[in-house]
Formats: C-alpha cells, structure tokens, sequence
C-alpha cells in the first residue's frame, strides 16, 4: 500500500514517518526501495532520510555493491532509538517457576536481557517489586532507563481499562485500585497491561501456527488457570471490561449433585489433572509432569490422555459451538507438555463429542509465549509511539 506524500509541513511529517514506519518493518532499505514503497521523489526521500538519520532514529547500516553504478546506502532503523520492555506475572501454582520473569527488547526486536525472579507477593509489594524488576533489566541490560520507551505487563487476570484496574486476579496486591497508575508515574514511561492468554494469542499470531490464520480461538492450558483468547483477523476481543475468554469461570454441575457448583477449572485445571493423574496411575509432581509422562509413555498413559480429551473438550466443544473458529490453538504448559499426543487425543475427542469441524492445532512456541507476546506487544506500542510523534512534531 502506497503511503500519503508531500512537501508542506504537515505532509513533510508525514513523509518521514511513512519511511520510518517501513524501515522498522521490514527495514534494511534503500533509498531506491523506500521511492518505491512511498512513490516520493527521490530529493524528497534523500531529505527524509537525512532528517530520521539526524534525529537518531535511523543508521546507514551498509551499501548494496549487486547494482552497477555508486553502492547505494543501506538504511535501517536505530535498534538503540529506544526500547520496550516486558514482564510475565506467573500464576505458578505448585511448579516452582520463577513467578515473574522479564526481557528487554530494542528498537528491532531483538532481545537483549531476560531475567527471572522468585517474588513473594504475600510479602512483597507489586509496585516496588515490579519496579525493582524493571530496573535490575535495565542494569543487566546496559540500557538507559530514559530509553525504555514502554513496559507491558501480562497478569493471570483481566485488565478493565475503563478503570485502570486488574479483575480476576489472584495473585496477591494485584487486583489493587490505581496500582497501573502508579506504576507508570513509578517507571516514568508508557506502560501497558494485557491478560497473559491475549499476550499468547499474540505470539502464535506474530511466531506460531496462527500467523496464516484468518483467526483462532487459543485455549490456554495452564498449571493452575484456563483461558481463551480470541483473535478476528490479527485483532483480539477483550470485552467490555477486558474479561472476555475467562473460560475457566464457565459453571458447570456435577452429575451426581445438584447442589455442588463446578466449572471447568474444576474439570480439567491443574488440580482436576493432577487428581486423574493419580487415579490412571501417572507418575509427576506437577500437571506438566503428569502430562509430559504420558505423551512420551503412550501404552501406560494413553487411557490418562484420552480421559484429559475428554474433560477439555467438554470446554473445546462451547468454544466451536459459539465461535466456529478457523483454527483451535491449544497453548500453555499443559499444551506444551502434551505435544502430539494430546492434540491427537484432543482431535479425536472433539469428532466424537460433536458435529463440528475446526481445526486444531498445537501451539508451535516452546518458550514463554506470554513474554514473548508481551515483547511482541510494547515493540508495537513503541513503534507507533515514534511514528505519531514525528507526525505530530
């Protein structure tokens, strides 16, 4: 798509953050490139150029010696322009995994530090622990705080922007009233916060199986919680009040009692995995030991696995029903675990239970999907920060 061109003030701005906008994706451009993909003038592009290159915001990084005639200038953004950060607020459960862990990326999306911390939030304050975190990146990083242009943060809860508040949380202080506030007056930049499932949806959308996708429904098997993210075409619905995808909510009723109340966390959440675990005779310790164990030992833990089918899909089934998504991704450290082997179970469960058809598919991110959809998230911000600056400068 040809972007908007011209010579006075206001289009000059505009020229420049066309250029910039298409040097940070997918960057490494020359001026003959960049002519082609904003059809400016060659003096325009050159003045361009030179004004992004002064601002900082752009490096001559090469010259392109393939063509005849002088070697053209190769251009790309200044990866150390700015940065984004990124924090990941585990709801850990009994897996012991450092509970927050954190990387900084630069202005091209390259990492350069991760951390991760063991944090008591029984004890600890989040907004001193946070900052401290935010701040030791930094330190290890060798990166200047100033230069951390936005810092995301995913929490096991739903963000409500309308009132700055974090809601269906359980991880200790988080749900306070003015804690987001105060977290970027604390940081002294742009912050942002995301449920952890919409950051996975995000990764998978930007590095998994959902990057072809016309949309997905991601289901978020986790140690502890369940979730559902929901992406229209690369964008995802958050709802109202930021709880859209609370799936582990959803109520159900035993059989066997009316008055008991249950709902799918119930049924197939960390606990519920670890108790059919026991009773199929699965050895682990934790939900993604007990999985891991039975996808790599079929002829013992085939009977486990089909049985976990059968619970998620009591979930997966709604979600198709309501949805009709093109694709199914199932995600998180359950997800993970069970590789092949539970997304089979899972296929053929989802054919017997109903008459609907999806796609199903595995999660192809065997790192931290939520850190990694964080990074994906605040390098965006910081991008369009940039591009709405030089237009409105």
């Amino acid at each position: 798509m040809t972007r908007l061109a011209g010579s006075s003030k206001l289009l000059r701005a505009m020229n420049e953050s066309a250029a910039l906008a298409h040097l940070l994706d997918p960057g490494m451009l020359t001026r003959a490139d960049l002519r082609k993909l904003t059809a400016l003038s060659t003096p325009t592009i050159s003045e361009v150029l030179r004004r992004l290159t002064d601002a900082g915001l752009v490096n001559v990084v090469g010259h392109n010696s393939g063509r005849p005639g002088p070697n053209a200038e190769i251009y790309n953004a200044n990866p150390d322009a700015a940065y984004a950060a990124a924090v990941s607020v585990r709801d850990i459960g009994a897996s012991g995994a450092p509970s927050v862990v954190a990387a900084l990326c630069d202005l091209t999306g390259e990492v350069r530090g991760r951390i991760e911390s063991s944090i008591d939030f029984l004890t600890t304050d989040p907004l001193t622990a946070l900052v401290e975190v935010v701040a030791r990146l930094s330190d290890e990083a060798g990166v200047p705080a100033d230069r951390i242009r936005h810092v995301q943060f995913g929490v096991a809860g739903s963000y409500d922007p309308h009132t700055a508040t974090i809601r269906h949380v359980d991880v200790p202080g988080f749900g306070r009233t003015g804690l987001v506030p105060q977290l970027a007056a604390a940081l002294g930049t742009h912050v942002g916060v995301d449920n952890d499932v919409n950051l996975a949806a995000i990764a998978e959308r930007q590095r998994g199986v959902g990057r072809d996708a016309d949309g997905f429904a991601l289901l978020w098997l986790g140690e502890e919680g369940l979730g559902l993210a929901i992406d229209m075409a690369g964008t995802l619905m958050r709802g109202a009040r930021g709880g859209a995808g609370e799936i582990g909510y959803m109520p159900l009723y035993s059989p066997d009692s009316s008055h008991r109340k249950l709902d799918l966390q119930d049924l197939f959440g960390g606990a519920a995995i670890l108790e059919l675990a026991r009773d199929s005779g699965v050895p682990g310790r934790t939900p993604a030991d007990v999985v891991r164990a039975a996808a790599t030992d079929p002829a013992n833990g085939g009977d486990f696995l089909i049985a976990l089918a059968d619970r998620i899909v009591i979930g997966l089934a709604a979600v198709i029903a309501v949805l009709d998504p093109y694709l199914v991704v199932l995600s998180g450290p359950i997800a993970q675990a069970g590789g092949a082997p539970l997304l089979s179970a899972v296929t053929f469960a989802v054919r017997r239970a109903a008459p609907l058809e999806s796609s199903i598919a595995v999660t192809a991110i065997d790192d931290d999907a939520v850190l990694l959809g964080a990074l994906d998230a605040g390098l965006t911000a910081v991008h369009e920060a940039l591009i709405d600056s030089i237009r409105s400068s």
